[in-house]
């Protein structure tokens, strides 16, 4: 009995390959093509080429409708599609700025839900203090003189959280503490 030989799967270098032979115009349209097919292109290529007047509102709605929903009008929580946002922010553009600016939004979001209503459940806790961490290393990579309103406004989360359990506001002042010391 002979053996199949494995079809190799196309993937990126196949693709690579046609769209080497593009003219500009062929790019354009590829390009317009993709922009249209979805709400998340369209995103990426007005954050890419920061095309509007602030990229970071887009994502910033993401995650506040995500994390901190109106539950009066039926909503609930989406953690997968806040961390998605900032994921897609991150991939259209190389901006620690911005990165940092919707880590620390995405857990305010999150400690302004907690005090609106009421204590959630470990993993909510546990997701919150993980984007803590991420936005706490973000904000250390940047100049000294960028980190300070950053800093100030993870100190504030850090402090507002005093009294929300399931270890939160221990794992935030730790985490606080060891990235800035001299505090």
């Amino acid at each position: 009995m002979a053996r199949k030989k494995r079809q190799k799967k196309p993937g990126w270098k196949d693709v690579e390959k046609r769209i080497s032979k593009f003219e500009k115009t062929q790019f354009t349209e590829l390009i317009r093509d993709l922009y249209g097919l979805s709400s998340e292109n369209k995103d990426f290529f007005l954050t890419r080429f920061s095309i509007g007047e602030d990229p970071l509102a887009t994502y910033k709605k993401i995650i506040q409708d995500s994390i901190h929903p109106y539950l009066e009008d039926g909503e609930t929580l989406e953690i997968e599609k806040a961390n998605d946002a900032i994921s897609r922010y991150c991939k259209a553009v190389d901006n620690p700025l911005g990165e940092a600016e919707l880590r620390i939004f995405y857990v305010e979001c999150g400690n302004n839900f907690t005090l609106s209503y009421g204590d959630i459940d470990a993993d909510f806790y546990d997701d919150m203090l993980n984007m803590y961490e991420y936005a706490v290393e973000t904000v250390l990579e940047l100049p000294p003189k960028e980190q300070k309103v950053f800093k100030a406004r993870l100190q504030t989360i850090m402090e507002s959280a005093d009294g929300i359990g399931w270890g939160y506001y221990d794992g935030l002042c730790d985490l606080y503490d060891n990235a800035f010391p001299e505090d």
